[in-house]
């Protein structure tokens, strides 16, 4: 995402969240209390100021402090007993070919962000900045807040419409106040719900200590499993629900709702169980899509570079189309057997001939396919590149009517054409004076 369309959509959410929560307590709260300060309102208004700051403040901390990046010479210790985490193809230590570094477990690479990002969750448009190791818990933190402040601010705007529809005496809102009302239901509502969802998701997460990414890659072991292709293994950073919201939120329970710097250095995570082997490798490979390579193969460059391997044939080869029918229609036709020829249809099918009817059965192709391979042996016409069409020469119009005329008077029986005699010399000249039309009919007579 671009820097302009990164801070367009962070202004677009801090306009959304200071709407919502100002535009209700001006238009709406404090006419309904008569534009006068009292217990009653501060009481009201106090407690939903107080989550609108928090929400605006963890917001701020999501924006701008940085998920955590990979240090520039970091590399895993090769000698720890805790293991280091592997790529699922070459079986070594996670590296980044983008950035030209080692990736530390949890680490991925953002596109948005053109760096490796520590425990990425996911890379965030509204707030133009990714969801990491450093700030995840402020974004928990962001979604409960906001989750909680929507929630008072639809029970205090339903208060006043309640106030209105069923009190004894005369409340009715202004039209002012009713504008508002309406335009805070639309858009606090949808919010609420989308937030809502998206909160359920991440809380859920928080739970199980697994980020999005993880999530994703859960689904493709429990797949796995389910199609017995591995066996089942669990996942090795869910160390139990209190120590994995303390990984994130702080051990401190009374300051999981404050926010707090996340502990660690992202680097390096505890697992359930450092002593088994299979965690070091999360995901697990398919066996399938990554087969073990025979530790006997030496791979030799062959002579040519358009053979397959040491100089075999690529098995994977199959005949043309035109090949395949050659070949087909000899196998209808029938093999030899002790001299004669045995169709090797049934007697049923089309192409069936008896024994001893040798017309059909012989090594040649028919007529029919000894065109069809002319034709399509001939040279394709070639594309001019850059155009959408072939390239043809230029065409000679008179030629093709020339052509065209000479065709169809060679068929027979269509035209009676005659060609009369052409006159001597003599008679040109004794003919001189007699007019075109009278030597014509007399030809003509003559003719006949």
């Amino acid at each position: 995402m671009g820097r302009i369309l990164g801070r367009l959509f962070v202004c677009g959410t801090l306009l959304l969240i200071t709407f919502i929560g100002y535009s209700s307590q001006i238009f709406v709260i404090w006419p309904w209390y008569g534009h006068e300060l009292s217990v009653e309102l501060l009481t009201l208004l106090i407690p939903f100021n107080a989550l609108l700051g928090m929400v605006l403040w963890n917001y701020y901390l999501v924006v701008t402090t940085d998920p955590g990046r990979v240090p520039r010479e970091w590399q895993p210790n090769f000698q720890s007993e805790e293991g280091y985490e592997v790529k699922k193809l070459t079986r070594g230590p996670r590296y980044c070919r983008t950035c030209e570094n080692y990736k530390p477990p949890r680490a991925h690479h953002c596109r948005q962000c053109k760096r490796c990002v520590l425990r990425m969750d996911h890379h965030c448009p509204w707030v133009n900045n990714c969801v990491g190791h450093f700030n995840y818990g402020y974004f928990i933190r962001f979604l409960f807040y906001v989750d909680m402040a929507c929630t008072y601010h639809l029970i205090m705007v339903t208060r006043r419409v309640m106030s209105a529809t069923s009190s004894k005496f005369w409340d009715e809102p202004s039209y002012t106040e009713l504008i508002f009302i309406i335009l805070n239901y639309t858009f606090c509502g949808p919010v609420l719900l989308a937030v809502g969802g998206f909160s359920i998701y991440h809380f859920n997460a928080l739970l199980k200590n697994t980020t999005t990414i993880e999530g994703w890659e859960k689904d493709k072991v429990a797949t796995l499993v389910r199609r017995g292709k591995i066996q089942d293994i669990k996942f090795p950073y869910h160390i139990g629900t209190r120590k994995n919201i303390e990984a994130v939120l702080g051990a401190n329970a009374w300051l999981w709702c404050w926010p707090t710097k996340t502990s660690g250095s992202g680097l390096k995570y505890p697992v359930a169980d450092p002593t088994d082997p299979r965690a070091e490798s999360w995901p697990p490979k398919d066996p399938h899509a990554y087969p073990s390579a025979d530790p006997n193969h030496v791979f030799t460059l062959p002579e040519s570079p358009w053979t397959y391997e040491n100089g075999s044939l690529n098995p994977n080869l199959q005949p043309s189309n035109l090949t395949r029918r050659a070949s087909s229609s000899r196998r209808r036709r029938g093999h030899t057997k002790d001299g004669q020829v045995i169709s090797s249809v049934p007697p049923y099918h089309p192409d069936y001939r008896p024994p001893g009817d040798d017309e059909d059965f012989s090594d040649s192709p028919p007529a029919s396919e000894t065109s069809t391979l002319a034709e399509e042996s001939q040279p394709r016409r070639l594309v001019r590149r850059g155009s959408e069409g072939y390239e043809v020469h230029a065409i000679d119009r008179e030629g093709m009517l020339q052509e065209y005329v000479t065709s169809q008077m060679r068929e027979p029986g269509r035209y009676n054409v005659y060609m009369p005699d052409s006159p001597s010399a003599s008679e040109d000249e004794e003919d001189e004076d007699v007019p075109l039309a009278t030597r014509v009919e007399s030809w003509r007579n003559e003719a006949a």
